[in-house]
């Protein structure tokens, strides 16, 4: 019975011994291993062997970059306004035997470095200055925390400030200058829009008076134009028609006397025709009164005696002179007069009119307004 209560004690001690001396360390860790209360070594991530009852851990050190968020801390600015800001720091471990013996607390003396480099930098800084120089104020407590915190085995990767709150007066008095510019730039772009709209219309109506007038013009151009043209067309059928109105009436005066030579009329022949006629002539408004003389007939009778010759049975009859046939028949037209009637169109009145058409048919440009500059 002895022999086995030894045996289990024996057993125990060997299980304890094996665990003492086996050691596995995770991934992105580390730990301090010290023999005696004396560093000895960095154990690794993996299967690490120790002396059971001599060595021992230290503190297990996380090699991840951490994030750390500091509460809000106030800070004076040059102008001796006092706003809250938050920080933001991102550092990871990279020698875990300075972070355990080179500082006691590296996340305290992390966190009391940047408020006090926060306060330095800010308060060179006026408070529009701070709100707007992030990122200068960032780099700058950056480099500052990289540099001093380097002994104690820490790398700062960035530094953000998550908020800064001016005081609540300061707040208010800023929304009011906001709320002024903005009515302000919204006055300015409602003038402008006004300017703009009335250079608008005004060039508008320029251009629509000036389109006006040169419609004006080229209406009263084509006219007169096609007042002349029709002048001188009218000119021309009124020349013409007078030209073939003669020619008619040489026409017909030639076929009368034709006649007339062909029906060798006798004295009491003539007598009637110009008795005839007489009518015809009083008929004008200034003919009242018409004599005629007594011895008519016997003025016709010299003028047949004169131009006759006394036929078989005494009378005298008109013999036509010998026919002539140098003039020209009166249907004939010379080749002067040829241009006269000729009816084709003008090639002046038709580019006129073709001038007259494209001007119409020209598309009117658009009016250019040169844009103002946008207002910042």
């Amino acid at each position: 019975m002895a022999e086995l209560i030894v045996l289990v004690v024996v057993v125990l001690l060997v299980l304890i011994v094996v665990v003492k001396a086996v050691m596995v360390v995770p991934q992105a860790q580390s730990a301090v291993i010290e023999r005696l209360g004396r560093f000895r070594t960095v154990a690794q991530p993996g299967l690490n062997l120790l002396v059971p009852f001599f060595d021992r851990v230290r503190a297990r050190i996380d090699l991840r970059e951490q994030v750390v968020s500091f509460p809000p801390q106030p800070v004076i600015t040059q102008d001796n306004l006092t706003v809250s800001i938050d920080t933001v720091v991102y550092f990871q471990v990279t020698d875990a035997r300075a972070a355990v013996y080179e500082i006691s607390n590296y996340i305290v003396a992390v966190e009391q470095l940047t408020t006090t480099t926060l306060r330095n930098v800010v308060g060179a800084m006026s408070l529009e200055e701070t709100l707007t120089s992030r990122d200068a104020i960032n780099t700058q407590l950056r480099g500052v925390l990289d540099t001093e915190t380097g002994r104690w085995g820490i790398r700062v990767a960035r530094v953000e400030l998550k908020a800064i709150d001016p005081p609540p007066s300061i707040k208010d008095s800023m929304e009011k200058q906001m709320r002024a510019d903005r009515e302000k730039r919204a006055m300015i772009l409602n003038a402008e829009g006004t300017r703009e709209s009335a250079i608008k219309t005004a060039e508008g109506q320029k251009q629509s008076a000036i389109l006006a007038a040169e419609g004006e013009k080229q209406a009263a151009i084509l006219a007169a134009e096609a007042d002349r043209q029709s002048s001188i067309l009218r000119a021309q059928g009124d020349r013409a028609s007078q030209y073939l109105k003669s020619q008619g009436q040489a026409k017909a005066i030639e076929k009368v006397f034709a006649a007339v030579k062909r029906s060798k009329p006798t004295p009491e022949l003539l007598a009637y025709q110009y008795l005839q006629t007489l009518p015809e002539m009083a008929q004008g408004d200034a003919n009242k009164v018409w004599m005629v003389p007594s011895d008519f007939g016997k003025s016709l009778e010299g003028f047949a005696r004169m131009l006759g010759a006394q036929g078989e049975d005494g009378v005298f009859r008109y013999e036509p002179p010998q026919e002539h046939t140098d003039a020209p028949p009166a249907e004939d037209v010379e080749e002067s007069v040829q241009s006269w009637f000729d009816t084709s169109t003008n090639p002046e009145v038709a580019e006129a009119v073709r001038a007259a058409e494209a001007v119409a048919r020209k598309e009117v440009p658009p009016a250019n307004v040169s844009q103002p500059p946008e207002q910042g």
